[in-house]
């Protein structure tokens, strides 16, 4: 049985809450989740996290975790920055359905992704995410683990590296209850192992990482943002769906992440080729103009080291 709002209903909540804000507090205090879950469209489901970094005051919880329902079991995407968070979205699909949950989805190998996962296997759901996903967590889990436990504290208790026993590399589908849920790798983008899910038949996708809108998108060192623009333009523009629900941040629309994810892209890296065009150095490109998107949140933590780091990457192109 599933019990949930109108649709009107939950537009009106998504419409009418404040933009994210790093200066936002805990929006749920009765729950180790940020803010209590709210349906995007029928039967898709979204807990957004807070748009700053994981902090104790967030629990981990600064990336949006998210469930569809269907009559034949729920899929999860994101299994939560620890235990205790995967726990408190469990007490939430229990308050919208009786279907139990058949799938957890990592939509990369970042720690809010996966660290909950140990709580999900515990409960013998399967835990599905991309081949380099996994390798990610192999690799680097114990010290993801300790980043959490660091900043987490007791809400750490419990949470231990647990990897997904399921993976694939270019396409998972799965089919609930006439529901085809599709599980894409569509190319390079933000992290190794990004996946995005496609529900066709909604016209609805949960993009993870490729797509940021309300706060900067980060780049690492290892981020190839030639690679995501090629993704993005080859990929997922033909698919362009109605709906979104990024890896941050409120749903949305595809215009909106596109203006703030490839656009923003596209303006740093052609910023970038100027300034080696005229003979700029390493130290002067972290200051090139992006006052173009000094509105977004973690504006000020992120544009000089994106800066930086797209000057390393284009240095050798």
């Amino acid at each position: 049985m599933i019990r949930r709002m109108t649709v009107a209903a939950a537009v009106a909540i998504v419409a009418t809450q404040a933009l994210a804000s790093e200066d936002i507090a805990d929006q749920y205090p009765a729950s180790e989740l940020y803010s209590k879950p709210v349906e995007v469209i029928p039967h898709v489901f979204s807990a957004i996290g807070a748009t700053a970094p994981p902090t104790y005051e967030n629990a981990g919880h600064n990336n949006n975790l998210s469930f569809i329902v269907t009559d034949e079991g729920v899929v999860v995407i994101n299994s939560g920055a620890s235990s205790r968070l995967a726990a408190a979205l469990h007490d939430e699909i229990k308050k919208v359905t009786d279907q139990p949950v058949v799938l957890v989805i990592n939509e990369n190998g970042q720690g809010h992704a996966m660290l909950g996962n140990g709580y999900w296997r515990d409960q013998g759901v399967d835990i599905l995410a991309h081949v380099d996903a996994v390798a990610e967590t192999t690799e680097n889990g114990d010290f993801i683990l300790q980043g959490m436990e660091r900043y987490n504290k007791d809400r750490a208790e419990g949470t231990r590296v647990e990897h997904a026993n399921l993976t694939f590399e270019d396409e998972y589908t799965v089919t609930l209850g006439g529901v085809e849920i599709k599980v894409l790798h569509l190319g390079p983008a933000h992290d190794p192992g990004d996946l995005q899910v496609w529900i066709p038949q909604w016209d609805i996708m949960i993009t993870g990482d490729i797509a940021f809108h309300e706060r900067m998108l980060p780049i690492f060192e290892h981020t190839c943002t030639s690679c995501w623009i090629e993704t993005w333009e080859t990929k997922l523009e033909p698919i362009a769906p109605t709906y979104v629900i990024p890896g941050h941040g409120h749903p949305t629309n595809f215009a909106q992440v596109r203006r703030y994810t490839l656009d923003y892209l596209k303006d740093l890296r052609e910023k970038i080729g100027a300034h080696i065009d005229e003979g700029g150095d390493l130290a002067s490109a972290y200051y090139v103009d992006q006052s173009r998107w000094a509105h977004l949140d973690t504006f000020e933590e992120l544009a000089t080291k994106n800066a930086g780091r797209v000057f390393e990457e284009m240095e050798w192109e």
